[in-house]
């Protein structure tokens, strides 16, 4: 009797515990998009992206050298206004990204154009705002960058002739932080933590609660108002990326 007791307090004190859990996240409004186990409600090529142990990994071999990146692309949704928060780790050698009101590349397979938070294993690029596929850089580690309304004499069509080095030439930067102390936030080989928190033009990249980059967005042509979210395995060498505990929350 005694251990048929315990185990029925074992069961309330474990539903108690997982109502806890379900009240609290629904309380901040964030809510779990990746469920840990599969991947239902995301799209991309089984060769690259598998779930383990409740981790999302992303994983490109000697054998499955990419041609060009690829994505996993959360297709329940297109968010507009929101908070995402995830973590992850990365080998040395990975170069991924969480990409967010995007949208999806016809011609090319799992492909995203649109804004993105950058995450490479060197911590070059790590927490800057990166364009794929349009404007490229925004905002590099540590800048906070107002981007204008695209000059005239640019085709609309010819984005290019904007960039130079992987970088959009017309923004004005407001404050730029010591990239090197930024780096020491961040931890290698271990897991970290990413908060996006992207709301009207404005999107901010935080990275274990230190803000890496901020865009403000004033460019009416080119920018997004919402679309897909999606995490990249990159072009280059073998590399591995692991992501957990991905959730949103619309503002």
């Amino acid at each position: 009797m005694r251990t048929i007791f315990c185990i029925f307090l074992a069961s309330l004190c474990f539903s108690s515990c997982k109502n806890k859990e379900t009240y609290l996240e629904n309380k901040n409004g964030f809510q779990t998009i990746f469920n840990e186990e599969n991947l239902n409600g995301w799209r991309g090529d089984s060769t690259y992206w598998r779930v383990e142990k409740g981790i999302l990994i992303g994983e490109v071999t000697p054998g499955t050298i990419l041609k060009q990146n690829s994505f996993i692309i959360y297709e329940k949704e297109q968010p507009e206004n929101f908070e995402l928060t995830l973590e992850y780790k990365v080998s040395e050698s990975g170069n991924s990204g969480i990409n967010y009101r995007s949208e999806i590349i016809n011609n090319k397979p799992f492909a995203l154009r649109g804004y993105q938070c950058d995450i490479d294993g060197k911590n070059k690029y790590t927490g800057q705002n990166y364009e794929e596929k349009k404007r490229t850089t925004l905002a590099y580690m540590g800048e906070t960058v107002t981007i204008p309304q695209m000059p005239t004499r640019i085709p609309s069509d010819s984005l290019r002739k904007n960039v130079k080095q992987n970088c959009w030439q017309t923004r004005t930067i407001t404050e730029t932080k010591l990239k090197p102390k930024l780096k020491s936030f961040v931890k290698t080989n271990d897991w970290n933590t990413v908060h996006l928190i992207v709301n009207g033009n404005i999107m901010q990249h935080y990275i274990n609660d230190v803000l890496f980059s901020k865009v403000t967005d004033t460019d009416e042509i080119n920018r997004s108002k919402k679309g897909y979210i999606g995490v990249q395995v990159h072009v280059g060498p073998p590399m591995k990326i692991e992501y957990r505990n991905i959730r949103l929350k619309h503002l």
